[in-house]
Protein backbone atom coordinates (compact mmCIF):
# COMPACT_ATOMS: atom_id res chain seq x y z
CA UNK A 1 0.00 0.00 0.00
CA UNK A 2 1.03 3.83 -0.97
CA UNK A 3 2.29 5.51 2.08
CA UNK A 4 0.45 8.15 1.60
CA UNK A 5 -2.73 6.01 1.59
CA UNK A 6 -5.04 6.40 4.73
CA UNK A 7 -4.63 2.53 5.81
CA UNK A 8 -8.09 3.27 8.38
CA UNK A 9 -9.83 4.68 5.25
CA UNK A 10 -12.79 1.93 5.08
CA UNK A 11 -15.24 1.13 2.60
CA UNK A 12 -17.53 4.62 3.84
CA UNK A 13 -14.79 6.81 2.95
CA UNK A 14 -13.22 5.58 0.35
CA UNK A 15 -16.45 5.97 -1.26
CA UNK A 16 -16.60 9.25 -0.59
CA UNK A 17 -12.99 9.72 -1.76
CA UNK A 18 -14.29 7.73 -5.47
CA UNK A 19 -17.00 10.21 -5.23
CA UNK A 20 -15.24 13.25 -4.84
CA UNK A 21 -12.75 12.41 -7.51
CA UNK A 22 -15.16 11.95 -10.18
CA UNK A 23 -16.83 14.80 -9.20
CA UNK A 24 -13.31 17.21 -9.53
CA UNK A 25 -12.69 15.33 -12.87
CA UNK A 26 -16.34 16.95 -14.00
CA UNK A 27 -15.52 20.27 -12.39
CA UNK A 28 -11.83 20.76 -13.29
CA UNK A 29 -12.70 20.45 -17.41
CA UNK A 30 -12.96 23.74 -18.38
CA UNK A 31 -11.61 26.19 -20.85
CA UNK A 32 -7.91 27.10 -20.01
CA UNK A 33 -7.72 24.49 -17.56
CA UNK A 34 -3.41 23.34 -16.99
CA UNK A 35 -3.63 19.87 -18.47
CA UNK A 36 -0.43 18.96 -17.08
CA UNK A 37 -1.67 19.74 -12.85
CA UNK A 38 -4.50 17.80 -14.15
CA UNK A 39 -2.83 14.94 -15.08
CA UNK A 40 -0.24 14.83 -12.67
CA UNK A 41 -3.08 14.78 -10.17
CA UNK A 42 -5.01 11.94 -11.54
CA UNK A 43 -1.83 10.10 -11.06
CA UNK A 44 -1.74 10.52 -7.50
CA UNK A 45 -5.17 10.11 -7.06
CA UNK A 46 -5.26 6.79 -8.18
CA UNK A 47 -2.74 6.61 -5.30
CA UNK A 48 -5.51 7.28 -3.01
CA UNK A 49 -8.24 4.88 -4.48
CA UNK A 50 -5.80 2.05 -4.98
CA UNK A 51 -3.79 0.04 -2.95
CA UNK A 52 -1.30 0.36 -5.75
CA UNK A 53 2.20 2.04 -4.72
CA UNK A 54 3.48 4.15 -7.73
CA UNK A 55 1.21 5.32 -11.04
CA UNK A 56 2.43 6.52 -14.62
CA UNK A 57 0.48 8.12 -17.95
CA UNK A 58 1.95 7.65 -21.82
CA UNK A 59 -0.17 9.83 -23.68
CA UNK A 60 -0.05 10.15 -27.65
CA UNK A 61 1.49 13.39 -29.38
CA UNK A 62 0.67 15.12 -32.23
CA UNK A 63 2.76 12.75 -34.82
CA UNK A 64 1.08 9.37 -33.31
CA UNK A 65 4.20 8.73 -30.68
CA UNK A 66 3.73 8.16 -26.88
CA UNK A 67 5.09 10.14 -24.53
CA UNK A 68 5.25 10.19 -20.60
CA UNK A 69 3.25 12.68 -19.30
CA UNK A 70 2.86 12.18 -15.65
CA UNK A 71 4.24 10.34 -13.04
CA UNK A 72 4.09 9.51 -8.93
CA UNK A 73 7.37 8.85 -8.61
CA UNK A 74 11.02 8.85 -10.08
CA UNK A 75 10.45 4.84 -10.51
CA UNK A 76 7.63 4.94 -12.38
CA UNK A 77 8.95 7.41 -14.59
CA UNK A 78 11.77 5.64 -15.25
CA UNK A 79 9.38 2.52 -16.11
CA UNK A 80 7.56 4.44 -18.83
CA UNK A 81 10.90 5.73 -20.65
CA UNK A 82 11.76 2.24 -20.21
CA UNK A 83 9.03 0.48 -22.30
CA UNK A 84 9.60 3.58 -24.80
CA UNK A 85 13.02 2.78 -25.47
CA UNK A 86 12.78 -1.11 -25.84
CA UNK A 87 9.60 -0.72 -27.43
CA UNK A 88 8.10 -3.09 -25.10
CA UNK A 89 5.75 -3.67 -22.27
CA UNK A 90 1.99 -3.49 -20.89
CA UNK A 91 1.16 0.29 -21.42
CA UNK A 92 2.40 -0.01 -24.70
CA UNK A 93 0.19 -3.38 -25.56
CA UNK A 94 -2.69 -2.11 -23.91
CA UNK A 95 -2.68 1.45 -26.30
CA UNK A 96 -2.24 -0.84 -29.14
CA UNK A 97 -5.35 -3.02 -28.40
CA UNK A 98 -7.31 -0.28 -26.29
CA UNK A 99 -7.52 -3.18 -23.44
CA UNK A 100 -6.47 -3.49 -20.15
CA UNK A 101 -3.18 -5.17 -19.81
CA UNK A 102 -3.51 -6.77 -16.12
CA UNK A 103 0.50 -8.32 -15.51
CA UNK A 104 -0.55 -10.39 -11.61
CA UNK A 105 2.95 -11.36 -11.40
CA UNK A 106 5.92 -9.19 -12.82
CA UNK A 107 8.54 -11.42 -12.27
CA UNK A 108 7.12 -14.72 -13.69
CA UNK A 109 6.15 -12.35 -17.26
CA UNK A 110 10.01 -12.09 -18.79
CA UNK A 111 8.14 -14.80 -21.82
CA UNK A 112 5.90 -11.67 -22.64
CA UNK A 113 8.53 -8.98 -21.99
CA UNK A 114 11.60 -10.19 -21.61
CA UNK A 115 13.41 -6.88 -20.87
CA UNK A 116 10.64 -5.06 -18.99
CA UNK A 117 9.85 -7.09 -16.69
CA UNK A 118 12.91 -7.64 -14.71
CA UNK A 119 13.43 -3.98 -14.91
CA UNK A 120 10.01 -3.65 -12.90
CA UNK A 121 11.05 -6.11 -10.95
CA UNK A 122 14.19 -4.53 -10.09
CA UNK A 123 12.52 -1.38 -8.77
CA UNK A 124 10.54 -3.46 -6.54
CA UNK A 125 7.09 -3.70 -8.37
CA UNK A 126 5.57 -7.31 -8.03
CA UNK A 127 2.46 -6.60 -10.04
CA UNK A 128 0.98 -4.20 -12.08
CA UNK A 129 -2.27 -3.00 -14.56
CA UNK A 130 -2.20 -0.60 -18.11
CA UNK A 131 -5.46 0.90 -18.57
CA UNK A 132 -6.05 2.18 -21.86
CA UNK A 133 -7.36 5.99 -22.05
CA UNK A 134 -9.96 5.48 -24.61
CA UNK A 135 -13.46 6.22 -25.63
CA UNK A 136 -15.06 4.27 -28.33
CA UNK A 137 -12.41 3.34 -30.83
CA UNK A 138 -9.76 5.91 -30.35
CA UNK A 139 -7.01 5.53 -27.65
CA UNK A 140 -5.11 8.52 -26.53
CA UNK A 141 -2.58 6.87 -24.04
CA UNK A 142 -2.42 5.11 -20.79
CA UNK A 143 -2.37 4.46 -16.94
CA UNK A 144 -0.11 2.45 -15.51
CA UNK A 145 -0.73 1.18 -12.00
CA UNK A 146 2.53 -0.76 -10.41
CA UNK A 147 1.96 -2.68 -7.14
CA UNK A 148 4.73 -4.03 -4.76
CA UNK A 149 2.77 -6.67 -3.18
CA UNK A 150 0.54 -9.52 -4.74
CA UNK A 151 -2.39 -10.05 -5.33
CA UNK A 152 -2.47 -7.52 -7.15
CA UNK A 153 -5.94 -5.47 -7.63
CA UNK A 154 -9.50 -6.70 -6.86
CA UNK A 155 -11.85 -6.99 -10.11
CA UNK A 156 -13.67 -4.44 -8.47
CA UNK A 157 -11.05 -1.98 -7.93
CA UNK A 158 -9.67 -2.72 -11.79
CA UNK A 159 -13.04 -2.00 -12.82
CA UNK A 160 -13.32 1.13 -10.80
CA UNK A 161 -9.66 2.00 -12.23
CA UNK A 162 -10.90 1.73 -15.83
CA UNK A 163 -13.60 4.16 -15.11
CA UNK A 164 -11.32 6.81 -14.01
CA UNK A 165 -9.44 6.27 -16.52
CA UNK A 166 -12.30 6.74 -19.22
CA UNK A 167 -13.88 9.85 -17.61
CA UNK A 168 -10.65 11.13 -17.70
CA UNK A 169 -10.38 10.72 -21.63
CA UNK A 170 -13.88 11.72 -22.38
CA UNK A 171 -12.91 15.34 -20.10
CA UNK A 172 -9.65 15.72 -22.47
CA UNK A 173 -11.40 14.59 -25.41
CA UNK A 174 -14.31 16.86 -25.12
CA UNK A 175 -12.30 19.72 -25.68
CA UNK A 176 -12.23 19.22 -29.03
CA UNK A 177 -14.80 20.14 -30.92
CA UNK A 178 -16.22 19.81 -35.03
CA UNK A 179 -14.44 22.90 -35.86
CA UNK A 180 -11.38 22.75 -33.50
CA UNK A 181 -10.72 19.00 -34.94
CA UNK A 182 -7.02 19.30 -34.26
CA UNK A 183 -7.09 21.43 -30.79
CA UNK A 184 -6.61 17.93 -28.88
CA UNK A 185 -3.25 16.65 -30.66
CA UNK A 186 -1.80 20.50 -30.12
CA UNK A 187 -3.04 20.57 -26.52
CA UNK A 188 -1.43 17.32 -25.91
CA UNK A 189 1.75 19.08 -27.90
CA UNK A 190 2.17 21.66 -25.39
CA UNK A 191 1.62 19.49 -22.19
CA UNK A 192 4.37 17.56 -23.75
CA UNK A 193 6.54 20.16 -24.38
CA UNK A 194 5.96 22.13 -20.97
CA UNK A 195 6.73 18.93 -19.26
CA UNK A 196 10.54 19.20 -20.73
CA UNK A 197 10.89 22.42 -19.23
CA UNK A 198 8.82 21.38 -15.71
CA UNK A 199 11.90 18.87 -15.68
CA UNK A 200 14.14 21.41 -16.07
CA UNK A 201 13.02 23.17 -13.24
CA UNK A 202 12.59 20.25 -11.51
CA UNK A 203 16.52 19.80 -11.76
CA UNK A 204 17.12 23.47 -10.40
CA UNK A 205 14.88 22.96 -7.53
CA UNK A 206 16.47 19.81 -6.39
CA UNK A 207 20.21 20.86 -6.86
CA UNK A 208 19.11 23.90 -4.95
CA UNK A 209 17.49 22.84 -2.32
CA UNK A 210 18.62 19.14 -2.40
CA UNK A 211 15.76 17.86 -2.20
CA UNK A 212 14.32 14.59 -3.77
CA UNK A 213 12.86 15.06 -7.51
CA UNK A 214 9.34 13.90 -6.55
CA UNK A 215 9.75 16.50 -3.44
CA UNK A 216 11.34 19.14 -6.27
CA UNK A 217 7.92 18.69 -8.07
CA UNK A 218 5.79 18.72 -5.09
CA UNK A 219 7.62 22.60 -4.27
CA UNK A 220 7.15 23.90 -7.75
CA UNK A 221 3.20 22.33 -7.72
CA UNK A 222 2.75 24.69 -4.13
CA UNK A 223 4.43 27.59 -5.06
CA UNK A 224 2.26 27.44 -8.25
CA UNK A 225 -1.16 26.99 -6.75
CA UNK A 226 -0.56 29.13 -4.02
CA UNK A 227 -0.13 31.67 -6.53
CA UNK A 228 -2.53 30.87 -8.86
CA UNK A 229 -0.60 30.31 -11.76
CA UNK A 230 0.29 27.49 -14.00
CA UNK A 231 3.02 25.17 -13.49
CA UNK A 232 4.63 25.09 -16.69
CA UNK A 233 4.73 29.28 -16.41
CA UNK A 234 6.63 28.92 -12.74
CA UNK A 235 8.81 26.25 -14.55
CA UNK A 236 9.25 28.61 -17.63
CA UNK A 237 10.00 31.18 -15.08
CA UNK A 238 13.04 29.63 -13.32
CA UNK A 239 14.47 27.88 -16.41
CA UNK A 240 14.64 31.47 -18.02
CA UNK A 241 15.85 33.51 -14.42
CA UNK A 242 13.02 35.32 -14.54
CA UNK A 243 12.29 33.41 -10.84
CA UNK A 244 15.00 32.26 -8.12
CA UNK A 245 15.39 28.61 -6.82
CA UNK A 246 15.39 30.09 -3.41
CA UNK A 247 11.90 32.05 -3.93
CA UNK A 248 9.85 28.94 -4.69
CA UNK A 249 11.84 26.08 -2.17
CA UNK A 250 12.02 29.08 0.65
CA UNK A 251 11.96 27.52 3.84
CA UNK A 252 11.28 23.69 2.37
CA UNK A 253 14.09 21.86 4.44
CA UNK A 254 16.62 19.79 2.87
CA UNK A 255 17.16 16.02 2.82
Amino acid sequence: MNENQDQDVGPTERDALLARSFVWLADTLVDDYDVIDFLDRLTHMSLELFEVDAAGMLLVDASGTLQPVASSSESSHMLELFQLQNDEGPCLDCVRTGEPVNVPDLPGAEDRWPRFSPAATALGFRSMHALPMRLREEVIGGLNLFSASQPPMSTLDQTVAQALADAATIGILQQRTAQRASELAEQLQSALNTRVVIEQAKGMLAEHGGLPMNVAFETLRTHARSHRIKVGLIAEQLVQGQLKPADVVGGRATT
